[in-house]
């Protein structure tokens, strides 16, 4: 009975508590079920941790117990302080690893629940089965009592791997983040003319000026690059996160970026301000020109559904930029192919910058098969991974059928088509990269079978 009163007051208090925010946050309801559901995930857990906790000393025991819950408490402190006031309240370094912390937090609680949903799903079949066959439950003998039990074997499993977890997305965030790699690729290219040959192209990706944390970090890839000396610079889109104010912090550095030939860039998903609630039409409009104008301050060339043509008198080779195209339905489809090769046609080598690299499986293959390369970004690699000698493993390859590195596709006329992944320079949701380092990708287009 004392357990049936605590349960519906916790229901009482969580429908009062919904029914106060729907009163006077009715735009930001919609989070309450969020939280509510973490609430309980972290009581289901705490409640299986704590008689071992019980165990300890008076001190150490509220120390664990206000640790476990830091990062609930802290999310709920968010939340209303990002209500009751404006979000520039935050510093953007404070911010970005506030977040990380709770989300790090929340990934590595999700290991130990579900080993304890696994393990109290086998102790509810066994008891049904106990029930059914009208068997008599085994007494535990001495010998027994000595030896871990199937359930707490999968309970310790999973507080371990949960601690594991944690103390590597922790990491990911501290130190390898800004942990730069650089991927070279020679790439042969047969109908390459003789005067590009060794040409020398910088791609970066997903940049995402919103989750950087330090100028410094900025600086010090954006000088890896130009010392590359780079003949051209690609960047395939998502330059911030949710809107163009964002970057303009960094504009300085940006600008300090460095190409013979030029700098193309490409609009990403995130580019649009899609992920933001504006106040009107106007004001979203306002910020893709504050883009605009950025990219043009910079000396960005944005292709938008363009091309631009090199022709040093042995052939041509076209640089190509769609606008963002993604085959899932909540990414935009603002690509526009047949206009963007348009004049770029009779081009020996066309290579094609591309956000999404679905966009190249579902059209590039399908209808534009003389495109040599395709650049692309947009998956990070999901910042987590495994890249180690032959094995290559991340949960990005559940979504993406093509999540990193080259790719290469015969069309049916058996010219060789190449898509190219970078796992992108910046990060978002999570602040950090475990397995999957943020990258730099230099190739060289040579003359060749």
């Amino acid at each position: 009975m004392k357990r049936f009163f605590k349960i519906l007051g916790i229901i009482i208090a969580i429908v009062v508590a919904y029914l106060i925010v729907l009163q006077l946050y009715p735009k930001n309801a919609g989070r309450f079920p969020f939280l509510v559901v973490l609430f309980f995930g972290d009581y289901y857990l705490w409640r299986s941790i704590r008689e071992w906790m019980l165990r300890k000393g008076k001190a150490l025991r509220y120390f664990l117990t206000m640790l476990y819950w830091l990062p609930f408490a802290m999310l709920i402190g968010a939340t209303l302080l990002t209500l009751a006031l404006h979000e520039s309240f935050w510093n953007r370094s404070v911010e970005i690893y506030f977040y990380g912390f709770i989300f790090a937090a929340y990934v590595s609680k999700f290991i130990p629940i579900l080993f304890l949903l696994f393990a109290d799903a086998i102790r509810g079949l066994r008891y049904l089965l106990f029930k059914m066959r009208a068997k008599r439950r085994e007494s535990t003998n001495h010998d027994n009592s000595r030896r871990i039990t199937r359930s707490e074997f999968l309970k310790t499993t999973g507080l371990v791997g949960g601690g594991l977890l944690f103390s590597g997305l922790m990491a990911g965030m501290i130190k390898w983040a800004f942990d730069f790699k650089i991927h070279r690729h020679r790439v042969l290219l047969p109908n390459l003319p003789i005067s590009f040959d060794g040409l020398r192209i910088i791609q970066i990706s997903d940049i995402h000026l919103g989750s950087w944390a330090s100028k410094q970090a900025l600086r010090e890839a954006i000088h890896r690059i130009n010392e590359l000396e780079p003949d051209l610079v690609f960047f395939t889109g998502d330059l911030v996160n949710s809107k163009t104010d964002e970057a303009f912090a960094f504009e300085e550095i940006l600008a300090e970026l460095k190409a013979t030939s030029a700098i193309y860039a490409t609009l990403g998903n995130h580019d649009y301000g899609d992920y933001m609630r504006w106040p009107s039409k106007a004001a979203k409009q306002q910020n893709m020109q504050q883009l605009y104008d950025l990219y043009q301050r910079l000396g960005w060339e944005l292709l938008n559904n363009e091309n631009r043509i090199y022709d040093n008198g042995d052939g041509k080779l076209a640089v190509i930029g769609v606008e963002n195209w993604g085959d899932f339905g909540r990414f935009p489809k603002h690509g526009d192919l047949d206009k963007a090769i348009l004049g770029a046609e009779d081009a020996r080598v066309k290579l094609l910058l591309s956000h999404d690299p679905s966009h190249w499986d579902k059209i590039v293959t399908e209808r534009f098969r003389d495109i040599d390369i395709t650049f692309a970004g947009h998956t990070h690699g999901f910042q987590f991974g495994i890249e180690i000698k032959n094995i290559k493993w991340s949960p990005a390859q559940y979504i993406y059928k093509h999540w990193a590195g080259m790719y290469e596709r015969f069309s049916p006329e058996s010219q060789l088509q190449r898509l190219y992944v970078n796992r992108g320079l910046g990060n978002i949701g999570y602040p950090g990269r475990v397995g999957i380092l943020p990258e730099i990708t230099l190739m060289e287009l040579v003359k060749g079978a």
